[in-house]
């Protein structure tokens, strides 16, 4: 896990601000179900608008437009040679050298998109996989990591805030 106080104070700053949590990932894939399973921990139990992409970002651009977010939230299974079940932030244009799971559309571009109707910061939530292969569970590392991820948004973001 990136640095257990420096990963929340990331987090933390988020605090209070309009924010949308966009988890990516395919349930069928082992640890690449990092971003649905920390979007359906967080349903109904924060401020933030949560939307669960699957593996299709691309698809919801137009409701992240219209929540008129400060700060866009992408949560993701990322494998950037870090320990399993390592979360890290990254901003948008620092994820270009790593591979991500499942989609083809580049965080980059996505938020390039974005940024043409809406000012607002784009950062990527990145768990370092064991496995994403078709049929695997998620591993014990990977599912550690989306707990500690899902309590921490839920103390970023309160519901009532």
């Amino acid at each position: 896990m990136e640095s257990s106080e420096r990963f929340l104070d990331t987090l933390r700053a988020l605090r209070g601000s309009r924010t949308v949590i966009l988890g990516v990932g395919n349930v069928l894939k082992g640890d690449d179900a990092a971003g649905p399973l920390v979007c359906e921990g967080l349903q109904g139990c924060v401020s933030a608008k949560v939307i669960d992409a699957g593996t299709v970002p691309e698809n919801f651009i137009r409701p992240v437009i219209l929540a008129r977010p400060e700060n866009l939230l992408i949560i993701d299974a990322v494998d950037c040679g870090e320990a399993p079940g390592t979360a890290r932030v990254f901003k948008s244009d620092e994820v270009g050298g790593f591979a991500f799971s499942t989609h083809a559309l580049s965080f980059h571009l996505f938020a390039d998109i974005i940024r043409q109707e809406v000012s607002l910061e784009v950062q990527v939530l990145g768990i370092q996989p064991v496995h994403t292969n078709l049929g695997e569970a998620v591993s014990a590392e990977v599912r550690k990591a989306i707990d500690l991820v899902t309590e921490a948004l839920r103390e970023v973001f309160p519901l009532g805030q």
